[in-house]
Formats: C-alpha cells, structure tokens, sequence
C-alpha cells in the first residue's frame, strides 16, 4: 500500500472553515456521501493539488475553484454507491455514447468504446482486497464530462497501440526474426540533469496535455484528429500544441536553473541529440511503454524535433 500523504494545517483549517459551504453545494446527500467522508475527499484533493508550504487563504481559494458537485458525483460513483450511479448515467450515458462516436466514427465500435469504459469507472478490479475505480483520480478541478472524455479517448489510443504492436509482433515473428536477449542497464548518463528536467516538465503537464503531446507528436495524429478525440474544435488543439511547446522549453531551462546551470549551457543542453539521452518520452507523458527500444528512440527524435519546430515558430 501507499503510503499517506501528511495533511497540512492549512488544508486542515480551510477545509474545516467551508465544509458547510461547499457540503451544502456539492448535493452530497442524493449521492450517499457522508458530511465527513466529503470532507475527507476535500483534504485529498487540496493535499494532492497544492503546495505543501500553500496558506490556509490560498486552500480557501482553491476549494472554491472545485466542482464539489461533480466532484462528489464521481467519488460517490467510485465508491459503489447505486444512487449515484444511476445520476451518473442519466446525464453520461448518452454523453460517453457521443463522445466515442466522434473517436471511432462507427457505432458498434463507439459502444464498444465506452461500455469498456464502465469497468474502470466501476471498479471491478481490486487492490487488497479494495475496489479500484478510476473516478477516484477525478478532482474537480475541470468538468467530469470534459475528464471522461480525456479518459475515453486515452483508452482507445491505448487500444490503437496494443493493436499495432500486436499485428507488428505477429509479423516479425511470421517473418523468421530472432529476438535478442534484453542488454544490461547501461550505466548512469551523463545527460540525467536534462533527463531530469524534461521529465519535471512532461509530469507537471494536466493529463489532456500529455495525452495531446503524445497524439500529436508520437502518435502523428493530425490537429483535426486529436481535436475530434477530445471533443473541441481544431484551433483549439492548435492553440494548445504551440503554447505547449513553447511553454515546455521554457520549463525545462528553467528547471535546469535551479539545479544550478547557466541560461546558456542549458539552452545549449537543449541541442543534445534526444536519443543519446537514456529515456523514454512516452512513458514519461504517461503513455503505454513500446515495447522496442528503437521505437523509444524513434519517439524521442520526432518529439524533440517538432518541439524545436513549435517552439521557435
């Protein structure tokens, strides 16, 4: 088990101050959450999101900014509670249904697509003796049906690439290939400041940014396909992709700065060729791991270039 997460003062008092306020808000009772099990998600969600040095004025303004009704919808619905499941699908079912109508374009496979999804909104699976539900990453910090799209369209990136890797498998392996033993770890890389910089950056992103930085620039899907996928127009996607890569190099020299580098020595780390750094860009934006080492490579060298493209553009 994990361990827990210490609970601040701050959050602490914030939480005990607006609990009314916020329980009043959120409809807690029509979804079977207690006073102070919702108080409990509060504390959560606040330690997750800020700071651990955040004041008790900046955890007020935060929990404000929450959908305590959605929010409390979703950990309702995570925690098995038949009332708020029925909420749930009266106003998601249909949405859910769409949503990967738009992502599949066909809709045996759109049905498919979503009634995959309830399993791990549910919770069948099980972590010691506990049910797992994927709702319980949902924060309130955005809209549920904006969260389930996000989550609707990774699952079917995830799909796409277990089916590529699957037919590319089959046919290496109807072609006579040999596979080698897997190589030692190599020794630690004399680039693992940048390492750690870039990776600092791609974890602080929101999972939709990781997930259109992955659709975009390794998976090579158009704007107007990864716009389709989350439910927004094109210029959107658009938009987002070039502030993205100009905000991640930004980051990744700043981060370097506070480990005591130069503007200009990290700016220069930044030519580095990618794939001589030991890192895998997809796993780092939370994406499946491919299972070749040239693919992490191949990945690294299209993302590092289209970054530079958006970046200096």
């Amino acid at each position: 088990m994990s361990a827990t997460i210490p609970i601040s003062a701050s959050v602490q008092s914030a939480v005990a101050e607006m609990l009314a306020e916020l329980h009043a808000k959120s409809g807690c009772e029509k979804f079977g959450l207690t006073r102070e099990s919702f108080a409990a998600i509060l504390r959560a969600v606040a330690t997750k999101c800020l700071p651990a040095e955040a004041s008790a004025s900046e955890a007020r303004s935060f929990l404000l900014t929450l959908r305590v009704d959605e929010l409390a919808l979703a950990r309702a619905c995570a925690a098995g509670e038949n009332s708020a499941w029925e909420i749930f699908l009266i106003r998601y079912r249909e949405k859910l249904h769409m949503a990967a109508l738009r992502i599949a374009r066909e809709d045996s496979a759109a049905r498919e697509l979503a009634d995959s999804l309830y399993a791990d909104l549910y919770g069948t699976a099980s972590r010691d003796g506990q049910r797992v539900s994927k709702l319980e990453s949902f924060t309130g910090r955005g809209s549920l049906e904006g969260w389930l799209r996000t989550v609707l369209a990774q699952e079917f990136v995830n799909r796409y690439r277990r089916a590529k890797r699957l037919v590319s498998l089959d046919e290496e392996i109807e072609g006579g290939a040999q596979f080698a033993a897997p190589h030692p770890e190599p020794e630690a890389s004399p680039h693992a400041r940048l390492e750690s910089s870039i990776d600092s950056a791609l974890a602080a992103l929101s999972s939709e940014d990781r997930l259109v930085l992955a659709a975009y620039y390794l998976d090579g899907r158009t704007l107007a396909e990864v716009a389709c996928m989350l439910g927004v127009h094109e210029s959107t996607i658009s938009r987002k992709v070039d502030k993205l890569a100009k905000s991640l190099r930004k980051e990744i020299v700043a981060d370097m700065m506070r480990q005591g580098i130069g503007r200009r020595e990290a700016e220069e780390a930044l030519e580095v060729d990618v794939r001589d750094l030991q890192m895998n860009i997809r796993r780092s934006l939370g994406q499946e791991t491919p299972s070749a080492a040239f693919s992490e490579k191949q990945d690294a060298l299209r993302f590092q270039q289209k970054i530079e493209r958006g970046a200096k553009s």
